[in-house]
């Protein structure tokens, strides 16, 4: 895995610095969920993203080698994205993280009600 240089010299801040990029997390939850997407298709997954952003994004995760891009040569060309090893590993970790947000999203609305009750 590729990371960018990290002011800190530390690694989870490099890799923190490339998923945390507007769009990036639900690229990658895209991704995971799909497999293999072409361009147009995450776009119109994606509602409210340019083709700017998501080119800069997709490029971003691909210098860190957490998706890779796949060209074949058709007419039209034919481009697809999808995890790396490392990606899925990610997503696995991600995984984690939306079930712990859902939690605390539950808890939160139980705790409104409560309160407006």
């Amino acid at each position: 895995m590729k990371l960018p240089p990290s002011s800190f010299h530390c690694p989870l801040d490099a890799l923190l610095r490339v998923i945390s990029g507007p769009w990036t997390i639900y690229i990658l939850c895209r991704l995971h969920k799909n497999g293999d997407t072409r361009f147009g298709e995450l776009k119109r997954q994606m509602p409210g993203i340019s083709s700017k952003m998501l080119t800069e994004r997709l490029r971003s995760l691909e210098n860190a080698e957490i998706i890779s891009r796949h060209h074949e040569p058709t007419v039209p060309p034919r481009v697809t994205y999808s995890l790396t090893k490392e990606g899925r590993e990610l997503t696995t970790i991600l995984d984690q993280i939306n079930t712990l947000a859902y939690r605390w999203q539950a808890r939160n609305n139980n705790g409104r009600k409560k309160k407006a009750g």
